[in-house]
């Protein structure tokens, strides 16, 4: 894993510090902590230089997982001082959310790689059809349910973002719209869903691949790649809060059209790889 040319290392760099800077932007941009970027670029990255198949996906998610945490962190700051977040349905959503994340976690020590990606896209695709093609007439409910229902939402996010390397923003969103809320108070409160799922998504990464770092790249602690992590976690927490002062700026349509076109090409490239 560690014999590739100089050259291909300096360009891996590249590609991660570039990494950065998109997941950073989206971070702040939609609420989402950019493991929808990161997942698949760190995918191929970890194939290159070596990384068996059977955990390349596991490290990919695991990696982005924690590059999340500080990306997540500071966008969550930037939309709270603009006053957008609601605090008392994230308040009520914090531990079914940590609970579904530790969850996924176990479940990454087990699970196939086409797991991982068929979770990945059904989300995405479900998300883009929602913010793409949905009506007004498109709703489930004219507010976030009352319990258990809050619950077990947050429960569910929790699950299937930590199997797909994600921030919880995406599935947020699309359950917040559905629910009848605005896209500004969707995307700010879906930030700090990141930081809870964020920091124990990672710690969870870390202990389920810690039986397998014989078999994964250096300086790897469980399924976290420390060498991805420090070239992508600068640029992205640089450019979050570029993202979030943006996302109050544009229209509430071009933010919808902006993230149903990148979660719909997401989406396709991981139902290419399983073909």
């Amino acid at each position: 894993m560690g014999g590739l040319p100089i050259g291909e290392w300096v360009m891996l760099a590249v590609v991660l510090l570039g990494a950065g800077v998109v997941s950073g932007l989206l971070a702040g941009l939609f609420g989402v902590g950019g493991g929808a970027v990161m997942v698949p670029v760190l995918y191929q990255l970890f194939g290159i230089i070596g990384v068996p198949d059977a955990l390349k996906m596991q490290l990919a998610v695991g990696t982005s997982l924690a590059v999340i945490i500080p990306t997540s962190i500071r966008s969550f700051t930037t939309h709270r001082r603009k006053g957008a977040v609601d605090e008392a349905l994230l308040k009520a959503w914090a531990i079914p959310v940590i609970v579904g994340v530790l969850a996924g976690s176990w479940l990454a020590s087990f699970a196939p790689p086409a797991v991982f990606k068929l979770v990945f896209v059904f989300v995405a695709w479900a998300t883009a059809i929602k913010l793409g093609f949905g009506k007004e007439s498109w709703k489930l409910a004219d507010d976030i349910p009352a319990e258990p229902g809050r619950s077990i939402i947050g429960g569910v996010t929790g699950l299937l973002s930590a199997l797909m390397g994600i921030g919880g923003g995406s599935i947020i969103n699309l359950v917040m719209s559905f629910c009848n809320r605005p896209i500004h108070q969707s995307v700010a409160t879906a930030s700090g869903i990141g930081v809870l799922i964020s920091i124990p998504g990672a710690i969870g990464y870390v202990a389920a691949g810690w039986s397998k770092m014989a078999e994964l790249p250096p300086l790897s602690i469980g399924f976290v790649s420390l060498i991805g992590a420090a070239l992508i976690m600068p640029t992205s927490m640089f450019v979050a809060p570029i993202g979030a002062s943006l996302a109050h700026r544009l229209p509430k349509r071009t933010l919808e059209i902006a993230f149903a076109s990148f979660l719909a090409l997401m989406g396709l490239r991981f139902v290419i790889s399983l073909v």
